[in-house]
């Protein structure tokens, strides 16, 4: 396995800033399960799980925080503060050396140039840890999603994993731009 560099811990644009989750995050991190498409993978279940409390535990223990060249970040308004999402890159689908983008906005964020705007300088971060690829994957009714992956440069490859019950995977792709 390559080596890599990590992401940063805080990542800043005009509007936003990403940084390291906090168990404070909790609650509107369970507010994004709530409101997830039913055709989402996660969202909360019958019984109410994950909890505020199940999920502030995670982020205690801080899973979604940067491995070596990796991570999810919240992001927040430099404005307000407010917590409107988070992105970043996991392994997802893909795979460590050639990870996936990742992002999800609170829907009172959608439509501002916000997932637009943090993916970039997610991007733009991902070719400074020395990656040379990147992946994403897009359930085929997501419109919005893929209209911010064509702004990103990232295109279709061709591949799909097929999924009756929750629409078909799209793979899109980006090679990065190691000069960054």
């Amino acid at each position: 396995m390559a080596t890599y560099e990590d992401l940063p811990a805080e990542l800043t644009t005009e509007r936003l800033r990403m940084r390291r989750w906090l168990p404070s995050d909790a609650a509107e991190y369970r507010g994004l399960w709530i409101e997830r498409d039913p055709r989402a993978l996660r969202r909360i279940d019958a019984e109410g799980r994950p909890t505020v409390d199940d999920i502030r535990g995670w982020l205690a223990g801080n899973p979604l925080a940067a491995a070596p060249g990796l991570g999810l970040l919240p992001i927040e308004r430099r404005d307000t503060g407010e917590f409107i999402g988070y992105c970043g890159l996991t392994v997802g689908q893909a795979s460590f050396d050639e990870p996936e983008l990742a992002y999800e906005l609170a829907r009172r964020a959608h439509g501002h140039g916000y997932a637009t705007e943090a993916a970039r300088a997610v991007v733009e971060a991902a070719a400074r840890t020395g990656r040379r690829r990147l992946w994403a994957t897009v359930r085929a009714w997501n419109a919005p999603s893929f209209r911010v992956l064509d702004k990103l440069g990232f295109h279709r490859s061709g591949r799909v994993t097929e999924d009756a019950e929750r629409g078909d995977s799209i793979w899109m792709t980006r090679v990065l731009d190691r000069d960054r």
